[in-house]
């Protein structure tokens, strides 16, 4: 029986020693563990766009770096999308606007009629989120089949310094945010009730797509 114990016990050990660097390699770079925040995205303005945009953000964390990635479909073609996360400078928790955010009645949810829900237009995702610029050329463009796909990978600490900068909070509070897609071909006809931002036209900041970020990780 001692025997017996004793095979079992190194039976245990033997498994835990192989467990141990699978557990490693899945915390990420230097056995740093991954932080995941994901918004799933669903349709916004389907009757004025016609489409049914859908989709996943999700923001990785490890380290100094912060990974954003955004797969989109169903989205308007041919057409750069602006995409951002909104939220409050208090940090008080944003979600997605329902259908009684239509204030105007207008059948559409406008840019400034999501504010109440949302907050305002934070981070963008376009070819440098760091620099906080919200009016940019570089933001994602779909294809022909409406889809597209997106990636940057930038320093915490320089998303951190530009959002204290900014909003005052270097705090970016992820699970507090939304993610909006944005835009509509400029010849899709809007009612002149629907508002936007200064001159942009109201095609350019109309929300097509919305999902609150959570921490999955």
């Amino acid at each position: 029986m001692k025997i017996k114990l004793v095979e079992i016990l190194v039976l245990v050990g033997g498994i835990c020693l192989l467990a141990a660097p699978l557990t490693t390699q899945a915390a990420g770079d230097h056995g740093r563990a991954n932080v995941v925040y994901v918004a799933h995205l669903h349709a916004m303005n389907s009757n004025v766009t016609g489409y049914q945009a859908i989709g996943e953000a999700r923001f990785t964390i490890t380290g100094d770096t912060l990974t954003i990635r955004i797969r989109m479909q169903g989205v308007p073609p041919d057409i750069e999308h602006w995409q951002h996360f909104h939220g409050f400078k208090d940090n008080h928790a944003a979600s997605c606007p329902t259908a009684t955010a239509d204030v105007n009645h207008d059948g559409i949810i406008d840019l400034i009629e999501t504010e109440p829900a949302s907050g305002i237009t934070m981070v963008p995702f376009n070819d440098n989120p760091a620099a906080t610029q919200i009016v940019s050329d570089t933001y994602p463009k779909t294809s022909a089949d409406g889809a597209y796909r997106y990636q940057e990978t930038v320093s915490l600490k320089a998303m951190k310094t530009a959002f204290a900068k900014a909003f005052g909070n270097a705090d970016l509070d992820l699970d507090r945010r939304v993610v909006f897609i944005h835009g509509v071909p400029m010849t899709v006809k809007l009612p002149a009730s629907v508002a936007s931002l200064g001159t942009i036209p109201a095609q350019v900041t109309l929300p097509i797509a919305c999902g609150k970020i959570e921490r999955i990780r």
